[in-house]
């Protein structure tokens, strides 16, 4: 059982994630951590931060309810890809040995924070060819983000973001609601996945998941008030001393 000031460090962390992948994604950048500093092992805390923060995609779905309109159609063509990658990526986890994940979390984190940084110039330097590029470019980019959120569920939205921002020429809520309704997706069968054959914390999931479905109304709350470009900054930075204390582990 877990004590008051254990479940107050969790409430916080969910309710956390859940705002920042309201706002751009990346929530999970801040789940899991607080999961590996509670002693939980890294697949563990994978395992249950990916749980734990469905809930928040959910929260940040609901608060883009004005904008799911207009992207049903790229949620209909792009969500077969996005299951197809997910229960990849999931298998790929629970089958391979546990220590080749603990091996390789830090360049997992450091990728998707290298992403996020770079999403707005690689998306200028598509821009002439975004319309082409986002065909199979874009199939095959979701493919590909979507194994990395069934193996690693930290930055799962942070690189969807930058995946769809980089071939999709729509404004930043409209990709926000569009990156929510996939990473639901992947999320869910994930979560199946992670479910039956996991070693999942149930209690964290309870107290993360009820905190990160206010935190994820609350961030898109924000994210219509505060520049993108800021939170941005903000993930980057706390990514990158994340990723510096996993490779010091």
């Amino acid at each position: 059982m877990l004590d008051i000031v254990q479940v107050t460090v969790l409430a916080t962390a969910g309710f956390l994630a859940g705002a920042v992948n309201g706002v751009a994604g990346g929530g999970s950048l801040i789940s899991f951590p607080a999961l590996l500093a509670m002693g939980y092992s890294p697949v563990a805390a994978n395992v249950t931060s990916a749980l734990a923060t469905l809930p928040g995609y959910l929260g940040g779905l609901v608060g883009y309810r004005d904008e799911l309109p207009a992207v049903r159609p790229p949620v209909r063509r792009l969500a077969p890809v996005s299951v197809a990658g997910a229960a990849c990526g999931s298998l790929i986890l629970l089958s391979a040995p546990a220590e080749q994940f603990t091996s390789v979390v830090p360049y997992l984190v450091l990728a998707s924070v290298v992403t996020l940084a770079a999403q707005d110039v690689v998306a200028r330097r598509l821009d002439r060819t975004r319309g082409a590029a986002g065909g199979r470019g874009l199939l095959a980019g979701q493919f590909v983000v979507s194994v990395y959120g069934g193996y690693f569920a930290a930055g799962l939205g942070v690189m969807m973001l930058a995946v769809l921002g980089t071939f999709m020429s729509e404004n930043l809520h409209r990709l926000n609601a569009l990156k929510s309704a996939l990473s639901l997706v992947v999320g869910l069968v994930s979560a199946l996945c992670f479910s039956a054959f996991g070693p999942v914390e149930w209690i964290p999931v309870a107290v993360m998941s009820l905190a990160g479905l206010a935190g994820g109304r609350s961030g898109v709350v924000l994210a219509r008030r505060v520049p993108p470009r800021h939170l941005r900054r903000l993930i980057v930075g706390f990514g990158l001393v994340l990723s510096i204390a996993l490779f010091l582990r």
